[in-house]
C-alpha cells in the first residue's frame, strides 16, 4: 500500500514537471523571431493601398554608443525597414511623423526580388506587431 502511493505520487510530480516544461518550451517559442527597438523616424510614413487593406512603411533609426581603441567615444547609427498593416497601419499614418520616438515590437523577414537588371536583391523588414508612442517630434 504505501508503495503505491509513492508511486502515485511520483508520476503526479512527474506530470507537474512535464506540465512545466511544456509550459516553459512554449514561453520560450514565443520569444523566437522576436525583436524590439527604440528609435527615431527617419522620413514621413509611407502607405501602399491595397484592395482589402493597406500597410505602412516607415524607417527607424536607433543608435549605439562604444569607445574605440583611442579611446573616443563613437556613435553609430542602425536604419532599420519597418512595416506595420491593419490598425497599426492606420495608427502609424496619423500620428508618427519624420522624427518621431517610437518603440516597435515585432518579427524580422528577409526577402530578395530581382530588379530590372536581372541583380538579385534582399531585404530586411520588421514586421511590426505593437507600437508606442514614445517622445515628442525632433527638432
Amino acid at each position: 500500500m504505501m508503495n503505491l502511493c509513492n508511486r502515485d505520487l511520483r508520476n503526479k510530480v512527474k506530470l507537474s514537471y512535464l506540465n512545466k516544461l511544456t509550459k516553459i518550451k512554449y514561453k520560450i517559442m514565443s520569444l523566437r523571431n522576436r525583436v524590439t527597438l527604440i528609435g527615431y523616424t527617419g522620413k514621413e510614413v509611407e502607405i501602399v493601398n491595397f484592395e482589402k487593406g493597406k500597410i505602412a512603411k516607415v524607417s527607424l533609426a536607433t543608435n549605439d554608443y562604444y569607445t574605440n581603441a583611442k579611446g573616443e567615444k563613437v556613435e553609430e547609427t542602425q536604419w532599420h525597414n519597418l512595416v506595420a498593416n491593419g490598425k497599426l497601419a492606420d495608427i502609424m499614418e496619423k500620428y508618427v511623423q519624420k522624427g518621431k520616438e517610437i518603440s516597435v515590437e515585432g518579427k524580422i523577414v528577409y526577402k530578395s526580388y530581382d530588379d530590372k537588371d536581372g541583380n538579385k536583391r534582399f531585404i530586411t523588414e520588421i514586421r511590426v506587431d505593437e507600437l508606442v508612442l514614445l517622445g515628442n517630434r525632433q527638432g
